[in-house]
């Protein structure tokens, strides 16, 4: 019988064997390995479900491309590599699903092997890993990436590699890298995206400069000609070694990838009409409204096409930089977003086909709008009681609507009312400080004229309530600096976000971020509620964890009223000659084009 006395000196034994056992059964070698959770295709599945492995091979391939190229390196700062090698000749030790928010499965390395707790990740390469040169790749050639990625390569290559604090070679076709114990859980997925290099052909002293040599990888295809700044070539590598791997059914199917480059961004799209470019991916509302009316449209041999994403939208927006005192009053900010018509700019200027951002990671799961939110949400956010408003609490918030007509006087009212609670008042026309008399009046810095058009549309707005505003267009070079030392009063910006939002969260709005210059903190966000929603979004083992910080980190960022969020497209935009064709499935992350293939009369 049990002695229930024991208990208390039992108990913490078993405890410590039971996550002994546990950290063991983790560190396991794996087929693959998933953020949060586990991976959801099984070991010995056969193909990823938006690839059809019945596709056929061969054909050509033309794609067109804006701009210019004067390296075949695409894995350092200096010159500007040209399209496709990263994809097409460097492979990385495993291959990313697709249709999985972070899930990566066995390429190169045939298996990983990672603790709990993440702080060392094995792996065992496929001893069928070749370059395209025949020799094998091996666990030297791995440190060799390894390093000269972190001492010569891109900054992002050179900042996480650097986390490597040791190797260790484990009989001959494993190793194991030992990672800083800054409980950064995604770093055994990012070395598993780590492109592998062939040691006997690169030079770390001469990696670092501009090349148009044709490089050597593991990758499908071989580089076949190279015209620099005009095309590059690709040719299916007939000896592939990985051709039979489950990531790869499917996929590679073209014989011949090409890219021609254009200098004009107009020549690019009359390409493609005329035939010469077989498929185009589509930015601008306008073209897509209106410049697909020609005759390959009209009679079928092109098809304009719309496929569904669930990544997130990411955060496009004009910033107000909270460091500025006219914008330190979260009241004002509140205001002036009542003064953006989205409605009428979107019929006026993008013919109807954006959708209003309301999220920081909107068109996603990881997206609050609509969402009252859950416990485990409100959990997390209950140590920081009025940070979050009730509305966006209980996902009743909603941008502010117009009628669409311009006028936008509703909101404009709102506006002023919201104004004068915050101690400003219009005199003659100008609105004022009412203790100073000091107008409002502020900087907008714009990059392009595409957000100039935009810009000014707002400003128009603005100057009926009395804001003065001066808009200024500065070069690439200029924007880059003022946003570095963020000398600026509102600008428009982009952050891209993922279906796996991670450490870089901190450098987009984390509190170091308001005073340390370089960060993409631009609104000077200083709020302890968004390092702690961070925090736990760091430290989530499953997805409904994970999933439950980033909408807690989305309420908390809306309820700032850092940014007036501007509008996404809601699917891809995409026209092909009907010469190509693609899978009935849609991944996640939208159309692959290394899934489509060729056939002339299918």
């Amino acid at each position: 019988m049990f002695d229930s006395l024991q208990f208390p000196r039992i108990f913490p034994a078993l405890a410590l064997l039971g996550s002994l056992i546990c950290a063991s059964v983790q560190a396991e070698p794996r087929h693959g390995i998933a953020m949060h959770g586990e991976p959801a295709y099984p070991a010995g599945f056969a193909h990823f479900a938006y690839a059809d492995p019945a596709a056929p091979k061969g054909g050509t391939v033309t794609l067109g491309v804006h701009g210019s190229f004067d390296s075949t390196n695409p894995l350092i700062i200096s010159g500007v590599a040209a399209a496709g090698l990263r994809a097409h000749v460097f492979e990385s030790l495993m291959a990313r699903a697709l249709d999985e928010p972070f899930s990566l499965y066995g390429l190169i390395a045939e298996t990983i092997e990672t603790p709990e707790d993440r702080g060392w990740v094995t792996f065992t390469l496929n001893p069928k890993a070749r370059f395209s040169d025949g020799k094998a790749v091996t666990v030297d050639d791995v440190v060799f990436s390894l390093e000269l990625l972190r001492d010569h390569g891109r900054p992002n290559h050179r900042h996480y590699y650097s986390k490597v604090t040791g190797i260790e070679r484990l009989g001959g076709t494993a190793v194991k890298f030992v990672l800083q114990p800054d409980g950064d859980r995604e770093m055994p997925l990012i070395l598993g995206l780590m492109p592998i290099l062939p040691k006997h052909l690169y030079d770390p002293e001469a990696f670092e400069k501009t090349t148009l040599d044709i490089p050597t990888g593991s990758g499908p295809y071989l580089v076949e000609d190279v015209d620099p700044g005009a095309r590059i070539t690709y040719r299916r590598n007939p000896d592939y070694w990985a051709r039979d791997l489950a990531p790869n059914a499917g996929r590679h199917n073209f014989d011949v990838i090409r890219y021609d480059y254009y200098r004009d961004a107009n020549a690019v799209f009359e390409a493609f009409k005329k035939g010469l470019i077989d498929m185009r991916s589509e930015g601008d509302p306008t073209r897509w409204a209106t410049g697909y009316d020609f005759p390959a449209v009209n009679d079928g041999r092109v098809v304009k096409e719309e496929f569904p994403t669930g990544l997130p939208s990411g955060m496009s927006a004009f910033v107000f930089n909270t460091r500025r005192e006219k914008f330190a009053d979260q009241r004002v900010r509140r205001a002036l977003l009542h003064m953006f018509d989205f409605e009428w700019a979107n019929k006026s200027l993008f013919h109807g086909l954006y959708r209003r951002t309301r999220s920081f990671y909107d068109n996603s799961e990881l997206g609050s709008a609509d969402r009252p939110a859950e416990a485990e949400e409100r959990k997390l956010l209950d140590e920081f009681p009025q940070v979050v408003l009730p509305d966006i609490l209980e996902g009743r918030f909603a941008m502010p609507v117009s009628d669409g007509s311009g006028r936008n006087r509703i909101n404009r009212r709102i506006a002023i009312a919201m104004l004068k609670d915050a101690g400003y008042v219009i005199k003659d026309g100008v609105l004022v400080n009412a203790k100073t008399d000091a107008p409002f009046v502020f900087e907008f810095v714009t990059s392009s004229r595409q957000q100039e058009r935009l810009v000014l549309h707002y400003t128009r707005s603005l100057k009926r309530i009395g804001i003065e505003v001066s808009v200024r267009q500065v070069d690439s070079s200029q924007l880059q600096r003022r946003r570095q030392t963020y000398d600026f009063d509102m600008m428009q910006y982009h952050w891209f976000a993922s279906l796996s939002p991670g450490n870089e969260q901190t450098f987009y709005w984390g509190a170091a971020g308001r005073d340390r210059e370089g960060t993409r903190n631009y609104m000077g966000a200083s709020e302890p509620a968004i390092d702690a929603m961070i925090g736990h979004l760091l430290a989530a083992r499953e997805r409904p964890e994970f999933v439950s910080a980033a909408r807690a980190l989305d309420r908390v960022l809306l309820s700032g009223f850092y940014v007036i969020p501007l509008y996404h497209s809601p699917t891809q935009w995409a026209a092909r000659w009907t010469r190509l064709h693609h899978p009935k499935t849609t991944s996640l992350y939208g159309f692959q084009l290394d899934t489509w293939w060729y056939a002339e009369n299918q």
